[in-house]
């Protein structure tokens, strides 16, 4: 630390800042992506509106974020503008912004990349199927069709209100009654 204590104290001041923050940050990668990621520990009244997620505006990644585009913004333009204290500070504000929202805009797109994929039986209205059994006319027994719901398909039991579907014929899911689909021919 005597190196540091031979700088301008600005200069210094970003040094400080930078060289625990660097460390907490590193730590934090290590702990995401090993799988050991908890919640930062901080709970404030403060979110940010993200729709569907759950992004904190002050937590204490976030505050890593700023200070290490602080700090490290700060170090690398000291030499260049070092004389514009006020613009190299204002730089280095702007900077640490930036790297929250980097963050912010990140965490968006990983979490579009989490889908909910389970099956609902909801999710078969209005879709098309192909009877696979035979459905008996006028709810007097049940067939079976193939349906595909986000991407996978599913044997499911249906029932119609019109006459005898054969196996093989286009159909349309148009209610559910009681977990079983009534259809109709397309």
């Amino acid at each position: 630390m005597e190196l540091l204590e031979s700088l301008p104290t600005l200069l210094k001041s970003f040094w400080y800042i930078a060289i625990p923050t660097s460390l907490i940050f590193l730590i934090q990668t290590i702990i995401t992506f090993s799988g050991l990621d908890v919640a930062d520990g901080f709970d404030t009244d403060f979110h940010a509106d993200a729709h569907d997620g759950d992004f904190q505006l002050f937590s204490l990644r976030n505050l890593i974020n700023f200070l290490l585009g602080f700090s490290w913004t700060g170090i690398s333009f000291y030499s260049t503008i070092g004389e514009h204290t006020w613009f190299l500070i204002i730089l280095s504000l702007v900077v640490g912004v930036l790297f929250v929202l980097l963050f912010f805009f990140v965490i968006k797109q990983v979490q579009k990349l989490a889908e909910d994929n389970s099956f609902k039986i909801t999710n078969t209205l209005n879709k098309t199927a192909e009877v696979y059994l035979t459905i008996p006319e006028n709810k007097t027994g049940k067939g079976k069709i193939m349906i595909s719901v986000n991407g996978s398909f599913h044997e499911l039991e249906a029932m119609t209100e019109q006459s005898k579907i054969p196996s093989g014929a286009a159909v349309k899911v148009i209610k559910i009654e009681n977990n079983i689909l009534i259809v109709e021919t397309i």
